[in-house]
């Protein structure tokens, strides 16, 4: 029993560090638009700032969207160790990304803050086929919600076709969550809008939504 008792306690120990390092996780969602024709400039660009940004301490990913059928349309998804590295960040690196896409934007570059409500990691196996998902679910302040989400994330990793689905909340606007989604490729993701639990999300959630959900489709910028 003690043996046991030993056991278990030294597996709390084990995993209670990786609990916390993601539950504060900082994320920062970024929305900029770039006029259709400066599509290769933009992404040039864009990989400038990732690969400049990956290198700051404490940065874990980049990650950088194109809508499908709006060209110039981005999105650009950061994690961060937790706020403490975020904030201690060369923030001329965004500047300058700012600065030099002067000519080409035709918006300014909104960033939002973002913690975590259900991550986990990628999977491997994105290619040229795959597609993601963000999307924005704005409700009235409900604590049903974050659990609805959290089911349904859970059941759509079992599907064999996704890549990856994160749950991200507000951190200043609890009634406010962004999803992101990736599927293996655009059959895979009819699959998973066809599924039993995602049908049943929808109609659990429509009646605390202050908003039409608004999802849309991208693909990655590479």
């Amino acid at each position: 029993m003690t043996r046991l008792l030993t056991a278990l306690v030294c597996a709390v120990c084990l995993t209670a560090p990786a609990l916390r390092a993601q539950d504060s996780a900082f994320y920062a969602v970024s929305y900029v638009e770039t006029a259709a024709p400066a599509a290769k400039d933009a992404t040039a660009a864009l990989r400038a700032y990732r690969d400049t940004t990956l290198k700051q301490d404490g940065c874990a990913a980049v990650d950088a969207f194109e809508q499908i059928g709006r060209p110039g349309h981005w999105v650009i998804v950061e994690t961060w160790r937790d706020q403490k590295a975020f904030d201690a960040r060369d923030a001329g690196l965004q500047q300058r990304f700012v600065d030099g896409t002067r000519s080409i934007r035709v918006s300014g570059f909104d960033q939002r803050p973002y913690k975590t409500i259900s991550v986990a990691p990628a999977r491997p196996g994105a290619n040229g086929n795959s597609v993601s998902v963000i999307s924005h679910v704005d409700v009235a302040p409900n604590p049903a919600v974050a659990p609805m989400l959290t089911r349904l994330a859970q059941a759509s990793r079992e599907e064999a076709g996704n890549l990856r689905f994160d749950v991200l909340q507000h951190t200043m606007r609890g009634n406010h969550f962004t999803v992101i989604e990736t599927w293996r490729d655009q059959a895979s993701l009819d699959a998973h809008v066809a599924a039993a639990h995602t049908k049943q999300y929808r109609d659990d959630v429509l009646p605390l939504t202050g908003s039409p959900l608004d999802e849309r489709v991208f693909k990655a910028a590479r």
